[in-house]
């Protein structure tokens, strides 16, 4: 397995893959609240052209997808965080998703582990994210990863149905 930079080419399995997601998630316990609205094909695209979207792929397969960013995408200033960051030291991690269809095989934790390597390789201090509160799974695997909670904050994103996020760091310095 390793983690990729998205092109243009990756652009139709990658959304497929967020699609697929969003459907699992929809069936079943849909803890991130994701829907069509996002992560949108839009956004998809986006991250694709700035350079931000990443894939998990083994043998040509796109098992995992990721963004990540210097965009925190919110009011990240209200974190508790262990210390202040400039713009463009901090890493973000959005929207980590593992293809429902090869769920449990360590995916995430492998993914999780190369967005540490590359923030590290780019000289960053910290990967910061937000998790929907009761992401029971995702907060587990950030636990676990050595991501620390810093607080439960209003991002300000307007999104109804998630007034808060829980935030977590990771120190990498």
């Amino acid at each position: 397995m390793e983690l990729i930079k998205c092109d243009k080419t990756h652009s139709e399995k990658v959304t497929e893959l967020y699609h697929r997601t969003i459907r699992y998630l929809e069936e079943n316990i849909n803890y991130p609240k994701w829907s069509e609205e996002h992560p949108s094909d839009c956004n998809i695209q986006a991250a694709i052209i700035s350079g931000t979207q990443y894939a998990c792929i083994d043998k040509e397969k796109i098992l995992g997808a990721v963004v990540l960013s210097t965009d925190p995408e919110g009011f990240y200033e209200a974190g508790n965080w262990s210390r202040e960051l400039k713009d463009g030291e901090c890493l973000f991690v959005h929207a980590l998703a593992v293809d429902p269809l090869f769920a449990h095989n360590g995916i995430g934790v492998f993914m999780v582990e190369q967005c540490i390597k590359t923030a590290r390789q780019g000289g960053y201090k910290a990967l910061r994210l937000d998790v929907v509160p009761g992401n029971i799974p995702a907060e587990s695997l950030y636990r676990k990863m050595g991501f620390v909670f810093a607080g439960t904050k209003d991002l300000k994103r307007n999104i109804d149905d998630i007034p808060v996020f829980d935030l977590y760091e990771l120190d990498l310095i």
